[in-house]
């Protein structure tokens, strides 16, 4: 019972993160723009989106499927998943020279949504036969 709600609350926490990418992160009020997860001007911080959404997409895939390949192949998405997450919260949000940006309140969720989806992925039990690899 608790297994399922662990697996259901990190199926969420993917869906936050993928929904968050299409969201403003931080506004820049010198160039009067927003930055999400696919803009920033001219493409200086790149577009994190394009591989936060697929491995996103994968671990929620993964966390719905009751094999031990696909738990310990969650493991290690979800592991990058959270280290390219904090990366990018760290470089949208941070200030450059004397330019600081606006934090939009999405973008304090994502490190927490990764962190969800990582420990729903450990936390969550599978019902392991013998023969079962």
């Amino acid at each position: 019972m608790l297994s399922t709600i662990i697996k259901w609350v990190a199926f969420a926490a993917a869906i936050g993160l993928i929904i968050g990418c299409f969201l403003p992160w931080s506004y820049f009020p010198e160039i009067k723009q927003y930055f999400s997860g696919f803009y920033s001007y001219q493409n200086e911080y790149g577009r994190p989106g394009v591989l936060i959404v697929p491995l996103a997409a994968v671990a929620a895939l993964f966390l719905l499927i009751n094999k031990l390949w696909a738990k310990r192949a969650n493991l290690f998405i979800t592991a990058l998943l959270v280290g390219y997450v904090i990366k990018s919260y760290v470089l949208f949000t941070n200030c450059y020279g004397i330019f600081c940006p606006i934090k939009q309140p999405i973008v304090n969720f994502l490190p927490v949504f990764a962190i969800i989806l990582l420990a729903g992925v450990i936390f969550s039990k599978l019902p392991v036969k013998k023969n079962d690899q």
